[in-house]
């Protein structure tokens, strides 16, 4: 909302070197950005692992998104403050924004109202660089691979070239491109296209390492393409994941902010939650974990989506395990999902709630799939009644899930504690088994088949002729093993985003299985999938002002 500027600035921010210290982090292992944010060391982050601990893991994670708005990040932050309310030293970790969705329709990601990171406007706009790094990597193997080509260093079929581009702007008329025209001395033409710097494999990968060793060896495993006799190119045989790793060298280190209440906030890595892991950097989630009690976390979009890929895949890596899951909603989005129209969803409606009330429940269900205890956090909003809160408490104790009122956008963390009481209840009791969903030894389709049924309930899942020849391709290159990362839409349990709620009944389509062997897993392909975002008929980009001052105004 754009009062969330006025608020942020409001905010009385205290000197990085302070929050650091609430962690024992000495000023020697920061490297300040400015008096508010500093990025911290890798050594002091591995010491620290070695020294301390883990705290205890809390994942936010959230229904189906829609419109209206389910509020996952904010209370991730409000939860932390809580926390730190209640006398427990807790962090956050988030991911980093992307300038796109921010100059676009998505707006910033700092969470809202009085539940913020700051400084809000650095963080939504160019923070420590890190995203530039990421694009910057990218093209340079782009360029690097395309200059390989052209000297004649490797055969590569241009017509099976893999690596694209990035920027981190929406700008749909980079989606298809032809590059090398011009003439002979101007490359070899082919066609190519630009993805969003958030959908880089780059990307994923700088957030899938635990160090530097392991990102120069997950950079050499990309897949480029393939020669004309069919044989995969990686990174490793053009010699130069050490020079791409090099321009990460920054990047990868975490990045220390705070919130509104001055409590340590970690916002690092930023991959996409529909065609990516949807979650931050490994490291800040281990520095954080090896420096507080408590660490608050959000997986991107809803469960089906971002937890599924944070327990099946992003914790495998990582070898950290949840304690809990806080699973957000609201009363509009489930009015939304019950079928009604957003410019009347903040009028009382107890039937479409009721209706909606399916998406909710499948979403805790899953949960229980993962052997991961979970509570309910009901963003509570102005327009909603006693009538539609009572209908929501009710309905989620029958199904066996605690929930407890949320009203950490207009309180901040004094909004938070009946939601931070029930977390730290729920942890001292121990009710957690965590367990992956699938084997990664199973084959490519019984995995894929796993999450469509179990997770989005699927009748069945239909694999399409060129999904079909790509799991030939990854069995030949023995790339079966890998954990699977589905790219679907948000919007809804299925492919198909105008199927709201909790529908039943469809099949699964597969288009394609791409290879991401530099990160470490496989994307199949459901629905209509944009790796490079549009803007919309008025984007935000029309409202964002700076004044005389150099106050920017307009940023939410």
């Amino acid at each position: 909302m754009k009062q969330d500027i006025e608020i942020a600035r409001a905010a009385e921010s205290r000197p990085i070197t302070e929050i650091a210290a609430k962690m024992g982090i000495p000023e020697e292992a920061l490297e300040p950005y400015g008096k508010d944010k500093a990025k911290i060391s890798l050594d002091f982050c591995f010491k620290c692992q070695k020294k301390h601990k883990p705290g205890k893991l809390i994942l936010v994670t959230a229904t189906s998104p829609t419109p209206a708005g389910e509020g996952k990040t904010t209370t991730a932050i409000g939860l932390t403050e809580a926390l730190n309310r209640l006398n427990k030293q807790a962090a956050v970790c988030i991911r980093e924004p992307s300038l796109g969705p921010v100059f676009g329709i998505k707006g910033g990601a700092a969470g809202g109202g009085y539940s913020q990171v700051i400084p809000m406007e650095d963080i939504n706009l160019h923070f420590t660089g890190d995203l530039h790094a990421i694009s910057s990597a990218h093209n340079m193997l782009a360029a690097i691979l395309n200059n390989a080509i052209y000297r004649h260093k490797i055969d590569l079929d241009p017509k099976r070239i893999l690596w694209n581009r990035v920027l981190d702007v929406n700008d749909r008329a980079l989606r298809n491109i032809i590059v090398g025209l011009g003439g002979h001395t101007d490359g070899v033409s082919h066609q190519s296209s630009f993805d969003i710097t958030a959908a880089s494999e780059i990307m994923a990968i700088l957030c899938l390492s635990n160090n530097i060793s392991e990102l120069k060896e997950k950079i050499g495993n990309i897949l480029l393409g393939f020669d004309y006799a069919g044989n995969p190119v990686y990174v490793h045989d053009l010699g130069v994941e050490g020079s791409i790793t090099v321009l990460l060298k920054d990047a990868i280190k975490p990045n220390l902010v705070q919130t509104m209440e001055n409590n340590p906030a970690f916002v690092h890595g930023g991959p996409f939650a529909n065609i990516a892991q949807g979650y931050n950097t490994i490291i800040a989630t281990q520095m954080a974990l090896h420096s507080n009690d408590f660490v608050v976390t959000e997986a991107g979009f809803g469960s089906d989506l971002g937890a599924e890929k944070f327990f099946d895949l992003v914790c495998p890596y990582g070898g950290f395990t949840p304690d809990l899951t806080v699973m957000v909603t609201t009363i509009r989005a489930l009015k939304m999902h019950g079928g009604q129209s957003l410019d009347r969803i903040t009028l009382k409606n107890t039937e479409t709630l009721e209706k909606g009330l399916v998406n909710l429940g499948r979403h805790l269900e899953n949960t229980r799939k993962f052997g991961v205890d979970c509570v309910v956090a009901l963003n509570k909003i102005s327009s909603d009644t006693d009538d539609e809160l009572r209908l929501v408490i009710d309905y989620c104790k029958e199904l066996g899930f605690d929930v407890a009122l949320s009203e950490v956008w207009e309180k901040g963390g004094e909004g938070g504690e009946e939601l931070g009481k029930l977390v730290l209840s729920h942890i001292e009791q121990k009710n957690t088994s965590y367990h992956k969903l699938y084997d990664w030894n199973q084959s490519v389709e019984e995995k894929v088949r796993i999450i469509a049924k179990e997770i989005y309930r699927a009748d069945d899942v239909e694999f399409l002729e060129e999904a079909i020849e790509d799991i030939k391709f990854i069995n030949k290159l023995n790339l079966s093993k890998l954990p699977i990362c589905i790219a679907k839409t948000q919007k809804s349990f299925s492919d198909n985003p105008t199927l709201m709620g909790a529908p039943t009944g469809f099949t699964l389509k597969v288009s394609r299985v791409l290879i991401a062997s530099g990160a470490g897993f496989l994307i199949p392909i459901t629905g209509k999938m944009l790796r490079m975002p549009g803007l919309p008929l008025n984007p935000a980009a029309e409202s964002i002002d700076i004044d005389y001052d150099g106050d920017v105004v307009g940023l939410f």
